[in-house]
Order: C-alpha cells, then structure tokens, then sequence
C-alpha cells in the first residue's frame, strides 16, 4: 500500500495535503482498498464550515455506504467534480485525481496532530 509522507493521515482513513491555508482532502489506499469499487461521492458540505471530525459527506461502494470525516476546522471550497462522472478515480489514484474535496483551513496547527505517513501505516498494519 502506498502512503504519501508529505500527506498527514487521520485514523478515519482521510487524507490530507496542505497547500498554504488552502488544503485537499480524499480518502486513503488503504480505506478504497477496504470499501472496493466505489460508484457515487456525495459531499453535502459545499460552501460550509466544518468542524473536525464531523461529516462531510459519505462515498458509497458497491457493498456499502460509508462517512467521510473532515481531518480538521475547515470550509468546504469546492469538489472533485470529475468525482461526477468518475467516482472510480478514487480507487485508481486516491491520492491524486481521486480527491474529494479542496477546504479552507481554519486553524492551521491543527494539522500537527494528525498522523504522518509511518504512523498511519503502523495503524492499519501495513
């Protein structure tokens, strides 16, 4: 499995790349690996701020529907809209064509606390 190390990592199995106080978020390998053939996003969060840890939307696979979790303080910017016509992106390149959503960050030192790369892979066994 692959884990980015410029990426910090939840134990919700979201990701997260930092790109000034602007950042991306999608799910990891490990988390598409587990929810099989994803077929639809839906991000109910469009234009919202969002706390840490709440819903921002869910990704439903051919076997189950699953939450997605918002990895810090954030306002939803905008979604992958490729993630439309092509939710399998996410199983194809989950860590680049397959994000889900680009936020704005609202506390910065929030990220500090998310897991890096080593610790995450150390949590899922890999």
């Amino acid at each position: 499995m692959n884990f980015p190390s410029e990426l910090k990592y939840t134990s919700d199995h979201e990701w997260i790349k930092v790109e000034g106080n602007e950042a991306y978020v999608g799910i990891t390998d490990f988390a598409q690996r587990e929810l099989g053939d994803i077929v639809y996003i839906d991000i109910n969060s469009l234009g919202k701020t969002v706390t840490k840890e709440a819903v921002f939307g869910t990704v439903e696979a051919v076997k189950t529907v699953s939450d997605l979790f918002m990895p810090v303080d954030a306002k939803v910017l905008e979604f992958n809209k490729k993630l439309d016509t092509n939710p399998e992106l996410v199983n194809q390149d989950p860590y680049g064509d397959g994000w889900m959503v680009k936020i704005e960050l609202s506390d910065l030192s929030q990220i500090e606390a998310l897991l890096s790369a080593a610790d995450y892979a150390a949590s899922v066994g890999a």
